[in-house]
């Protein structure tokens, strides 16, 4: 820990006792020089799990949780509403089928 190596722990719950929801990916698409601005706002929602800036079609690739496929609607429309923002495609998960990341 103090060399930096461990940055923190976590505990794993098992699938069928994890909380209720719906995951997906999102592929967000930015206008250029707004990534910080746009990063700063996906940071502010609680059900963003992790966001990567990524090569290829998409400039950041982010895995959502939501609550319900109700509140994953919203939440792509907040997504979509966020100045600097061009484009989304969104990937709902329907099935882990090897999970390797702690």
């Amino acid at each position: 820990q103090r060399e930096g190596v461990i940055v923190g722990y976590t505990v794993r719950l098992a699938a069928d006792s994890a909380e209720h929801g719906v995951e997906a990916y999102v592929g967000i698409t930015t206008s250029p020089k707004s990534a910080r601005d746009v990063t700063l706002r996906l940071a502010a929602l609680p059900e963003l799990r992790q966001l990567c800036s990524v090569s290829g079609e998409f400039d950041y690739l982010a895995l959502l949780r939501a609550a319900s496929t109700a509140r994953l609607d919203a939440l792509l429309d907040e997504i979509g509403a966020i100045e600097g923002v061009t484009k989304t495609t969104t990937a709902v998960v329907l099935a882990r089928r090897i999970d390797r990341l702690a």
